[in-house]
């Protein structure tokens, strides 16, 4: 079993910024293309971001795009999510991801695709 261990989230004023981790256990970190997905009360999980295993490539949400980072640290086992320009909106538990199947770009965006998820990080934005 994978575990993954979220950290950094809190509370944070509009405009602000937050950088969220996950680290992994084990050695197998590089063999999982890693996922950020978020969930506020009553709403649905949703897609936040992804990067493939090697880093190369990353994926965004819309909602997100100019304004969140991914990136993953290899020899850390970590994998990022640097949080910029932050807005009430934002506000949601952020949970960490890791999948072995990435068979094409549209898998990174589905819940339903990852394997190991980690136990959430709270993140919330004032206004």
């Amino acid at each position: 079993q994978v575990q993954l261990v979220e950290s950094g989230g809190g509370l944070v004023q509009a405009g602000g910024s937050l950088r969220l981790s996950c680290a992994a256990s084990g050695r197998t970190f590089s063999r999982y293309a890693m996922g950020w997905f978020r969930q506020a009360p009553g709403k649905e999980r949703e897609f936040v971001a992804a990067i493939s295993r090697s880093g190369g490539s990353t994926y965004y949400a819309d909602s997100v795009k100019g304004r969140f980072t991914i990136s993953r640290d290899s020899a850390k086992n970590t994998v990022y999510l640097q949080m910029n320009s932050l807005k009430p909106e934002d506000t949601a538990v952020y949970y960490c991801a890791a999948t072995s199947t990435t068979y094409s770009a549209n898998y990174y965006y589905t819940a339903a695709q990852y394997d190991y998820w980690g136990q959430g990080t709270q993140v919330t934005v004032s206004s």
